[in-house]
């Protein structure tokens, strides 16, 4: 569509159409225009797959049986692949099944930095670190939208938190702001194109986001120069004039009251009494219709997608096997041979329930999930006994029983596997038989990874820590498993277990990836994108911040987020940054490091070799760290700045080039408002982890640089 038919059809809209267009006419749709043959946008929640059919006026679901669709591991399981590829094709998927569905806006992915390990929507972000979440969303951004539906970024910005999320301020320096809560949505505007950008609910610099103009007009679209649209999160508008003027594009909400919204009869009535001008609806459809060009909306050649594709399920198993991590390993207790194991004791109720139906907006209709119990079995046969103990449930009065089950279980076994954790399913907040209180319903709610919840601790919930040492004293070769969708205190049995196994909300397929993992049909090649303390209060945000705050709260960690506190200030954490075990050793040589100066930029080529020193094949994530030494301003020990994901047989050896650039050493000044680099030494370091640090050398820059 040519910039002079947009024009043609402003010209012609009445006021009352271009209205239309611009807030939802039901929960998730808005209103086209049909003289004029503009369809509405058709959106659906999609950060593990696509979500069920609701009602067009209310949340109940239609109840269809033809709204089951491939369920993808969460968004910090596919970060922790290191994976790019794979994050390309994930996107690919969903974008796929999107258009199946006939959606033209799918609303993700999220790539809001993990401040603190309590957060209840972790398992929906990538990392705490920026390049990381940055890094993976661009390919599968891309991978989206390929389908001609697109990408909604979530949520832009500072959103950190689901306690008081509509209407608590963040309080952080522009520094911080800048280095650590903008960069991954900048690369996802500038380097993966995304269509349109999710408004998030909360206050910062004094405004909500949905009012703040200096965030959605001045930096969104003008410094970064972003052509697409800012579509509200629901409910996250609260003042037409002020959210019309800041540059939100299209309000959506939760309530059905569609007429009533702030962009709807509100709008209309401020615009005809004078106090909004019509040229900045104009401008809103503008943006709308050249959004409708880019996924092919008019075209007869839009592709039409498809779901429940065999090759989308293969994806999901790549992912799954790629993400798991594995986090110790004393004496080779993993992989398990299963020819020495008649008898496998299976403890946890992690290991038998399905989460796919559950987490708030992540709610989905999965066509099968694969538990960690279906996957051992399926992977064992009929020549090894698999039996099941629960070992821990919510009802406390079940404790004492289901432990002593579990303990003679694995008495009576020849190895032991324990999976706990955490779910964030909200229909099993509640008993089988309603015998919660209201008390005991809202703490578990905040022992949940999901929308609208923070978590009150690090602490497994349902005495998971006495079951778990309890079968350690009848088992020391126990291997525990912990599906979360975030960190959890470990410290009570961590020392004392050899084998620990951490994977994730993983997708239909995530319990055949993790039999295949500890059977070592899989090398685990996942690493952490989050630090897991040892405790809580070792978390900066805890240590130096807020978290949650009241009507504010406060950054006071600043930079220091995740491992970057953590290398800064010396604190071990319980598992670090990057960290991931492999059934193989890899062996780093042969660094090399050229620098060249000019055209006002700086090119660093960065050479090594890495050999697959063991007898099976393996992929291993070199990290590429830099340290200023010589920096004017407070800068963390070490900085993430490059990551490569190399694959390599037994014995084999290969060279790694990876190329930085003046972005890769500057800091923001806030004096100048600009990007610094500062003459003098750097270290540049190559790493297995944050801690694990393989190859170490200095450059020296001689120029100082601002961009």
């Amino acid at each position: 569509m040519s910039e002079k038919k947009i024009e043609e059809i402003i010209s012609m809209l009445t006021l009352e159409e271009k209205i239309a267009m611009i807030h939802g006419n039901d929960l998730f749709r808005t209103e086209g225009v049909k003289r004029f043959n503009i369809p509405p946008l058709k959106m659906s929640d999609g950060p593990i797959g696509v979500r069920n059919e609701f009602l067009d006026d209310s949340w109940i679901p239609i109840g269809n049986s033809d709204d089951y669709v491939t369920y993808l591991p969460c968004s910090l399981a596919l970060a922790s692949t290191w994976n790019t590829e794979l994050a390309y094709k994930s996107g690919q998927v969903l974008g796929c099944e999107a258009r199946g569905r006939g959606k033209d806006v799918i609303l993700g992915p999220g790539i809001n930095i993990i401040r603190s390990p309590l957060c209840g929507r972790n398992f929906e972000y990538m990392s705490e670190d920026p390049y990381v979440s940055g890094k993976m969303a661009v390919p599968f951004i891309k991978g989206v939208q390929e389908n001609d539906v697109s990408v909604c970024v979530k949520h832009f910005a500072v959103n950190n938190q689901e306690t008081e999320r509509l209407n608590v301020e963040a309080i952080l320096d522009e520094r911080t702001f800048r280095e650590i809560y903008l960069p991954a949505f900048e690369m996802a505007v500038k380097e993966g194109n995304a269509y349109s950008i999710m408004c998030a609910y909360n206050k910062i610099f004094g405004y909500h986001c949905s009012n703040n103009r200096a965030l959605l007009t001045e930096l969104l679209k003008e410094e970064w120069e972003f052509d697409g649209i800012v579509i509200s999160d629901w409910s996250a508008v609260n003042n037409t004039e002020l959210a019309v003027n800041a540059g939100m594009d299209i309000e959506m909400s939760v309530t059905t009251n569609f007429d009533e919204y702030f962009f709807a009869n509100p709008l209309i009535k401020a615009v005809k009494e004078g106090k909004i001008k019509e040229e900045v609806i104009d401008e809103k459809i503008r943006r709308i219709l050249r959004f409708m060009y880019k996924i092919n909306i008019f075209s007869e050649d839009r592709k039409s997608g498809t779901y429940n594709l065999s090759e989308h399920r293969q994806v999901t198993l790549d992912v799954a096997r790629e993400s798991i991590v594995l986090l110790k390993n004393e004496d080779n207790v993993l992989p398990l041979e299963d020819k020495k194991i008649k008898k496998l004791a299976v403890i946890g109720e992690n290991a038998n329930f399905t989460h796919s139906n559950g987490g708030g907006s992540a709610e989905i209709k999965a066509l099968y999930e694969i538990t960690p119990l279906l996957g051992l079995k399926m992977r064992l046969g009929g020549n090894t006994e698999v039996k099941y103990a629960k070992g821990y449930s919510q009802d406390p009065s079940a404790k004492d029983k289901l432990i002593e089950e579990a303990v003679e279980l694995a008495k009576s076994s020849d190895e032991v596997i324990i999976v706990g954790g955490l779910k964030h399913v909200e229909d099993q907040l509640k008993l089988e038989n309603n015998a919660l209180s209201v008390d005991e319903d809202e703490e578990i709610k905040h022992r949940i990874d999901s929308e609208g919840y923070d978590k009150s601790d690090l602490i497994l919930p349902y005495d998971q820590d006495e079951l778990i040492k309890r079968i350690l004293e009848a088992n020391k070769n126990a291997v525990i498993v912990m599906l979360t969708g975030s960190p959890v205190d470990m410290s009570e049995w961590a020392d004392e277990a050899k084998a620990i196994v951490q994977t994730w909300y993983n997708g239909m397929e995530g319990g055949r990836a993790l039999a295949e993992v500890i059977f070592g049909d899989v090398n685990p090649s996942g690493k952490l994108t989050v630090t897991f303390p040892r405790k809580l209060e070792d978390s900066p945000a805890h240590k130096l911040g807020e978290f949650p705050g009241e009507e504010t709260v406060n950054y006071g960690e600043g930079i220091y987020v995740g491992y970057r506190y953590f290398e800064t200030y010396d604190i071990n954490p319980l598992f670090c940054f990057g960290h991931g075990l492999s059934y193989t050793d890899f062996k780093y040589m042969d660094f090399k490091i050229t620098t060249n100066e000019k055209d006002n930029d700086v090119e660093i080529l960065v050479n090594f070799k890495i050999t697959n020193k063991g007898k099976k094949a393996g992929k291993e994530i070199a990290q590429i760290y830099i340290s200023d030494l010589e920096a004017s301003v407070e800068r963390p020990a070490i900085e993430l700045k490059a990551f490569e994901k190399i694959s390599l047989k037994a014995g084999e050896t290969k060279e790694v080039e990876i190329k930085l650039n003046k972005k890769s050493l500057g800091f923001y000044d806030v004096n100048n408002k600009k990007w610094k680099v500062e003459n003098g030494a750097f270290n540049i370091l190559v790493g297995s982890s944050s801690k694990d640090i393989r190859l170490n050398s200095k450059v020296n820059i001689d120029s100082d640089y601002e961009f």
